[in-house]
């Protein structure tokens, strides 16, 4: 297939509004972004790769790459991405989507994510993008541009080429999984699964910064306080001066300030892995936070999806994922896209706590297509309503007192 690439390909600038005007009347739009997160708050969106139907294209496509760092205004292809009658099409698309959702201040609704639809189809759930095309469209690209500086400009005939051939071919991938989900009836499940990337963010909320530190919860009350003022402090100044946290201060020094919260600047010294440097430039700071998290209520560690699990779980979770697995495997689904050891311990700690009513928590193996391929049963196998068994090499579900069903 021969597409014309435009843009910083080399033939002048695109003209936004005759690509969005192509993709509403075709119904449909395939994306991708080049990104740069290295020693960045927040990644730097360098480049993004749209491909339309275009019936005066060679081949019936047009490739255009966008480069962001020019600053063109993206409204009219923001408007594309937020039009629900307009199916964007990408693979493994979640950072895109945040990505795109906070640089160019628009939502990005009916996805079809084609790593998502081809769990669906019987391939793996973390397909790459290459082995796809070479399986579904006997496609081989050359991927050899990948992790450069897409940052800098200008760029490069081989990033140029690595960038366009990623949208080349994704709408006639996204075509192919349609004709195979939509047979199998699993069309909708996979358009199900991959709504759920619409919400994907990359914006933190730095009040809730404290929960993502390795071993806060085995903090005091006092030193959990403290820490959630540290960490929020550290977002605020990384965010501030568009740099990773962990350059401000990392995680193992700001978990021992909480332990010992030193009252004075000269106290600093004796925290390992505080580096001096940070002790000048940001001491003052540092002891100001853990004065404001020394006054402050201990965040609670309470809630709904705390776990409450026992060494003797095990079992119960091998059983519910034996259950998961064969269900996905009938289906012809990658096990992934149905639960997950987290899921499955989420439900077995909220049944210890419930009991066989238990009200199911809001996990994903319990809503939606899942919860009718697998979810209802594996709560019935909880309550003792259900058995597993094994019959010619293979697993059985059964109610409890009748025989299993003769393969």
């Amino acid at each position: 297939m021969t597409t014309r690439i435009e843009g910083t390909a080399g033939t002048g600038l695109p003209d936004l509004e005759e690509l969005a005007g192509l993709a509403s009347t075709a119904g449909v739009l395939g994306i991708d972004t080049e990104f740069m997160s290295e020693g960045r708050y927040q990644a730097l969106l360098c480049l993004v790769q749209i491909a339309v139907p275009d019936p005066a294209a060679e081949g019936g496509y047009r490739v255009v790459l966008i480069d962001p760092l020019d600053e063109p205004d993206p409204s009219p292809l923001a408007d594309v991405l937020a039009d629900p009658a307009v199916e964007i099409v990408l693979h493994a698309g979640r950072q895109d989507v945040a990505i795109l959702r906070r640089t160019w201040k628009t939502q990005v609704t009916n996805l079809f994510d084609t790593q998502i639809a081809a769990g669906f189809a019987g391939f793996s759930a973390q397909a790459g993008y290459g082995s796809l095309l070479a399986d579904v469209l006997d496609v081989h690209l050359a991927k050899s541009a990948g992790f450069t500086r897409w940052d800098l400009r200008p760029l490069t005939a081989e990033q140029v080429g690595y960038a366009a051939d990623d949208v080349a071919h994704l709408l006639q991938l996204a075509d192919a999984l349609r004709g195979k989900l939509e047979p199998a009836g699993r069309l909708e499940w996979a358009r199900q699964e991959c709504a759920r990337l619409e919400a994907s963010t990359d914006e933190r909320d730095p009040e809730a910064a404290w929960e993502r530190l390795p071993r806060v919860h085995q903090l005091s009350g006092k030193a959990r306080a403290v820490a959630k003022e540290l960490a929020a402090w550290r977002e605020r100044t990384a965010a501030s001066e568009d740099r990773p946290v962990g350059s401000v201060l990392a995680d193992a020094p700001l978990l021992e300030l909480a332990r010992r919260q030193p009252g004075s600047v000269d106290g600093l010294d004796r925290i390992r892995g505080l580096q001096p440097s940070t002790v000048r430039r940001r001491g003052r700071d540092i002891i100001d936070a853990i004065a404001r998290g020394a006054k402050a209520p201990p965040p609670s560690i309470e809630g709904p999806g705390r776990l409450d699990l026992r060494p003797g779980d095990a079992p119960l979770i091998a059983l519910g994922e034996a259950l998961a697995r064969g269900r996905a495997m009938e289906a012809g689904l990658a096990y992934e896209l149905v639960a997950s050891r987290s899921d499955l311990e989420q439900v077995i700690s909220a049944h210890r706590r419930g009991g066989a009513d238990v009200t199911a928590p809001k996990v994903r193996t319990l809503q939606g297509w899942r919860r009718d391929l697998v979810g209802g049963e594996l709560l019935e196998l909880l309550a003792g309503r259900r058995s597993l068994g094994v019959d010619g090499g293979r697993l059985t579900v059964a109610e409890v007192g009748v025989p299993p069903a003769a393969s």
